[in-house]
């Protein structure tokens, strides 16, 4: 058996930047089980495998990976398979049937090896809970109490198809202090996978709105460079506080500098009369690799 795939770097416009995903071309016929050692195998934090789709107006069907566990629904592997199915159909808009649902991403080529994707999220954000016990989530992340917080946010759980925990900090420089305590990770971190997304916002910085970091040892990552389901959560916890009444916010977040991966990821909402109606995703991404899976008889 074998199988093309294609490395990309996602979220940036730089090769060797950004956070990196394998594409698998072709993936029409594989087992779940032989996915997921695929994606164990490229040991990235994320692995989509592209397949012909179910509906015929559809572009593909894809299926999403970590080494762990698979996922419903993730933005940079939607951002990076959307790149590559604009590049090799040349169209400026994909259908994807992702396990969550029907995405159609936007796509504007750059050359012949990147481009830019944007998408509406197909699941708009939901608060899930609150988290109140700050000393505890102090601890996990080795930082002080009084350092949780950014203006008005607070710790909440919010899910845009993945569970996330949305923690607030005061600054950047908070950010740059993190050090995890896996002690009590789960029980103060108790939904989903157990996947926490830390941000604040960078007034005093020029490009970018928002800074954050994504740690997730129960999808088999300690931290993800660059993570679009973590950034569609977050949308709804900003929309709470958009005092927009009726009116549209774009912002960029950067994510992955501390781990030398920069990414910048591009957030939209939209509320109307005070309800958020539209939430959007998007970013660059380029082909580094490709190569060929040589698997035998043994996938």
């Amino acid at each position: 058996m074998k199988l093309d795939y294609l490395l990309l770097d996602v979220f940036t416009r730089e090769p060797l930047k950004g956070n990196q995903l394998a594409v698998v071309c072709k993936a029409d016929g594989l087992l779940d089980g032989e996915m997921q050692a695929i994606a164990r195998e490229f040991n990235l934090s994320e692995t989509i495998f592209i397949s012909k789709p179910q509906g015929e107006r559809n572009t593909a069907s894809v299926r999403i990976f970590t080494p762990g566990v698979e996922l419903p629904f993730a933005g940079h592997p939607t951002v990076g398979a959307a790149v590559v199915l604009g590049l090799q159909n040349k169209v400026t808009a994909v259908r994807i049937e992702e396990r969550i649902g029907l995405i159609t991403a936007l796509f504007e080529r750059n050359d012949k090896r990147s481009g830019e994707a944007r998408f509406s999220l197909p699941q708009l954000p939901v608060r899930i809970a609150s988290l109140d016990d700050r000393a505890a989530i102090a601890l996990a992340l080795g930082i002080e109490r009084e350092e949780i917080g950014c203006g008005s946010y607070q710790p909440a759980v919010f899910s845009a198809g993945v569970d996330f925990h949305l923690v607030p900090v005061r600054d950047a420089g908070v950010l740059t202090r993190i050090n995890l305590n896996m002690g009590q990770w789960n029980k103060t971190f108790p939904h989903g996978h157990n996947s926490v997304y830390v941000f604040t916002e960078t007034p005093q910085e020029s490009g970018n709105d928002l800074a954050a970091r994504m740690f997730a040892p129960g999808m088999g990552l300690v931290e993800d460079p660059g993570t679009g389901a973590a950034a569609a959560a977050l949308i709804g916890l900003l929309s709470e506080h958009a005092d927009l009444g009726t009116g549209q916010l774009d912002l960029t977040l950067r994510q992955g500098h501390e781990m030398g991966r920069p990414c910048r990821i591009t957030l939209q909402l939209r509320k109307e009369n005070d309800v958020l109606i539209h939430g959007g995703i998007g970013g660059h991404a380029v082909i580094v690799a490709e190569g060929t899976l040589d698997l035998g008889n043994h996938a």
